[in-house]
């Protein structure tokens, strides 16, 4: 019999709070759930942004530029510390579906949010409109 993973309980609580931001639109208590070294992985950049600044920047953006925002499947690590959330959205009229990779520490803080989309159309107009919004901002982030 195979057991299915369950994340550790920090992880679950910062999990949940994340769900619970991104359901209303407001990630204004991210802050709380990142630890300082957080990194963010984009699926435009080889290099990642570094800094929980950086990764409330980018996420706090992103949640604004999706439309139609759905995450309707979870995967959990056998460590209990690792999600992948598979995603849908729209960004103007290119579809794109995707999933978000967060490590958590053993206190539940996101270290790593890492993100891959397709297909390229979607992932050509997310980049377009972040780079429209945040160009002048991500280059003091670049790890």
């Amino acid at each position: 019999m195979t057991i299915s993973p369950t994340l550790k309980p920090q992880a679950a609580a910062s999990l949940a709070l994340w769900h619970e931001m991104v359901a209303q639109q407001d990630l204004g208590r991210l802050p709380s759930i990142l630890h300082g070294d957080a990194v963010f992985r984009s699926p435009m950049a080889f290099k990642p942004y570094a800094s929980a600044a950086a990764v409330n920047l980018i996420l706090t953006t992103v949640v604004q530029v999706f439309q139609g925002f759905t995450y309707h499947r979870t995967l959990v690590s056998d460590d209990g510390l690792n999600v992948v959330l598979e995603f849908n959205a729209s960004v103007g009229d290119k579809q794109l579906k995707g999933i978000d990779m967060i490590r958590f520490d053993e206190e539940g803080k996101i270290v790593d949010f890492e993100v891959m989309i397709r297909p390229m159309s979607g992932l050509q107009a997310l980049g377009a409109e972040m780079g429209a919004r945040l160009a002048a901002y991500l280059p003091a982030y670049k790890a």
